[in-house]
């Protein structure tokens, strides 16, 4: 899964893809470099990221879903409003991902449903959703249990709303709220993850917690990328459905 950010504030190449031209040449070139699909994003979730106004993200994202699905593209939207995501699957996304896992619009999961299309939902640790969210402080029984018994309540949240278990999707949501340990333990449980039974999708690409790997030195994002495509060849040999790069050459070679 190739990344697209339609941004001015994404942590790793915000305002390279601002417009639509510029974005959909990006895609292009990416599928080119093996992305089997295409995450095409408006809104920058990066720690400290203010969110821009509805009209801003549907802006930035709808015409380049729009120009990549009548190339026949398969296009992800990376989006927490269901208005930008219905607007989206119109338009021709094959798939929605949502980092919040539903739960910042009480529409998203009715609107994937009618859509008729696959949802990502993502754990993350915040309260900011509301009580439905879950914890925003690590739980005492363990990042893996926290993750894997949350994202149950994802999908049963999903189901409920009409969402066949086929069409979900799991991302443990590293990075999310997390720290180096806790990003690390869910690597290592990867396996785990996958025998929950559903398509898993790994997000590490240029991440704080990978671009320290090495030396515990912070370098910029995009000196991550080596080991991100080595963290993408363990989440190959672990069985993940996909893992969302920036940087989709290296991993593919990896």
């Amino acid at each position: 899964m190739g990344v697209v950010n339609v941004t001015e504030d994404s942590f790793s190449d915000g305002g390279e893809w601002l417009g639509p031209g510029a974005a959909v040449a990006h895609a292009r070139a990416l599928l080119a470099d093996g992305a089997d699909i295409i995450d095409v994003g408006g809104e920058s979730t990066r720690p400290g990221a203010v969110r821009v106004d509805a009209d801003v993200e549907l802006g930035r994202v709808v015409p380049v879903v729009a120009e990549l699905a009548a190339e026949g593209i398969p296009v992800s939207v990376d989006t927490m409003r269901a208005d930008v995501a219905e607007a989206a699957i119109a338009a021709g996304a094959a798939l929605i991902n949502d980092v919040s896992g539903g739960l910042a619009d009480s529409r998203m999961l009715e609107v994937c449903a009618a859509g008729n299309v696959p949802v990502c939902l993502m754990h993350w640790r915040t309260d900011r959703f509301g009580s439905a969210s879950g914890r925003a402080e690590p739980s005492a029984e363990g990042i893996v249990a926290e993750v894997t018994g949350h994202l149950r309540s994802l999908v049963d949240a999903a189901v409920a709303a009409g969402i066949p278990e086929e069409r979900i999707i799991l991302d443990p949501g590293l990075g999310f709220a997390k720290n180096a340990d806790d990003n690390w333990a869910l690597l290592h449980a990867l396996p785990e993850l996958v025998g929950m039974g559903l398509p898993v999708l790994v997000g590490a690409s240029r991440k704080r917690f990978v671009a320290t790997v090495v030396d515990g030195v912070a370098r910029s994002p995009r000196d991550a990328d080596d080991a991100t495509a080595a963290i993408t060849a363990l989440s190959a040999a672990a069985g993940a459905w996909a893992v969302r790069v920036h940087d989709v050459a290296r991993s593919r070679d990896a």
